[in-house]
């Protein structure tokens, strides 16, 4: 009887050499160490890594399937599940594309609250990168302090939006709320223990033995590798590229404050790890900036847009065309321009990007994401041949990979 015709998933194709010393196993999709729905095909020989293939797609989403039927208020809610660990940061990016597609023009106060959302958000991203990272290598001290300090900025979030891990903080045109009474106060004082933090954290692990002996020399990215694979973000920089969006193609107000782009001529998982460090002071001197130039500005935290936004909950609840608005924008959905844009932003991971090709209509007619993760998952049949089996659990945690932006 013949076989029905059925569809061969790829790595059915894969071909091993099979050798007496070899072995094929599957590292995830449900090791912990994989951060996520990875499974990894890897070939040894002894404990030696000689072929790796990355398998994705476990998490089944249709993301940028479903921004192609959502008005594109709806689709902001959805951009949160994407890098779970810095939910503002997707809200941002989509915001931003969709303000470009439209030609509009954020208030001063909406860009200023923007940057001290993002800001924290890496911190957060960041701290539970290193808290994970060091967990995998064995360091369970390094762990605990580090939730510590998450958990003092995700209080920040909550008391700003009410939300702890999907915020939705960020709306088309500006932000839905202004600051709360003593918020920037507890952000001060956030900011201000944070240094002190990181040099707690930084006495652990970087002059550690056993830390380096896992680290140095292990997941080196030449700056050629990482070029050809697309990367960004701290993978990029810790290649000795010295790459931040905010810096070569400012958005919002990151031209008018001080920070410092750190990098690394390293190019290994310890190069990156200093890094992050780096980063993790010059977002509180970013935020610390912000603070001072918030009380400058006036009132207004939206775009005034009646074509594209809704007017002031004030004005809907007192002006009667002012309602119908709202009510058409709501149930209808805005109708941006025909035209297709691209906007990217320098997310926690990388670079986060959305193209968007509209046909006049309320929802995309295309929408693409550009994720940093994605790029860098693939960087590992690159990257993990030579390598030993313990080392991959290393370098998967250096590379701060998150697949709710890669199945998409």
């Amino acid at each position: 009887m013949q076989q029905p015709n059925r569809l061969i998933p790829y790595y059915e194709n894969l071909h091993f050499e099979q050798q007496d010393s070899s072995m094929i196993i599957n590292f995830g999709p449900q090791h912990p160490s994989a951060h996520g729905q990875l499974r990894l095909i890897l070939e040894l020989d002894g404990e030696k890594i000689v072929k790796a293939t990355p398998d994705v797609g476990y998490l089944h989403r249709g993301m940028e399937k479903m921004a192609e039927n959502m008005i594109y208020n709806e689709f902001i809610p959805t951009t949160d599940r994407m890098d779970y660990i810095a939910s503002s940061s997707n809200n941002h990016a989509f915001a931003m594309s969709v303000e470009k597609l439209l030609g509009i023009q954020v208030p001063r106060r909406a860009q200023i609250i923007r940057m001290m959302i993002l800001e924290l958000n890496r911190i957060i991203s960041h701290l539970f990168w290193l808290a994970t990272h060091a967990l995998d290598v064995g360091a369970m001290s390094v762990m605990l302090y580090c939730f510590r300090e998450r958990e003092w900025g995700m209080d920040l979030m909550e008391d700003y939006c009410g939300a702890r891990l999907t915020h939705s903080s960020i709306r088309i045109g500006g932000v839905p709320l202004d600051i709360p009474d003593g918020w920037l106060k507890a952000l001060k004082n956030f900011i201000d223990k944070l240094p002190e933090e990181v040099k707690l954290l930084d006495g652990l692990l970087k002059e550690n033995r056993i830390w380096r002996i896992r680290l140095e020399d292990v997941g080196v990215i030449t700056p050629e590798l990482a070029k050809s694979w697309s990367c960004s973000g701290v993978i990029l920089r810790g290649s000795g590229i010295q790459w931040d969006l905010r810096k070569e193609q400012p958005y919002e107000l990151y031209n008018e404050v001080e920070f410092e782009v750190p990098y690394s001529n390293r190019c290994d998982s310890y190069g990156r790890y200093l890094v992050y460090m780096e980063e993790l002071k010059e977002s509180a001197r970013i935020i610390e900036q912000l603070i001072e130039m918030y009380p400058k500005t006036d009132s207004l935290i939206m775009a005034e847009s009646p074509q594209y936004l809704s007017a002031p909950k004030e004005q809907i609840m007192t002006q009667n065309y002012s309602l119908m608005q709202h009510f058409v924008l709501v149930t209808q959905g805005m109708r941006p321009p025909k035209g297709e844009i691209y906007c990217a932003t320098e997310s926690p991971k990388g670079e986060l990007g959305f193209l968007i090709h509209s046909q006049g209509d309320p929802y995309p007619y295309r929408l693409k994401i550009r994720t940093p993760s994605f790029f860098h998952t693939g960087l590992l049949q690159d990257l993990l041949p030579g390598h030993y089996l313990a080392d991959a659990v290393t370098i998967i945690g250096n590379l701060n990979i998150i697949f709710g932006e890669i199945d998409r």
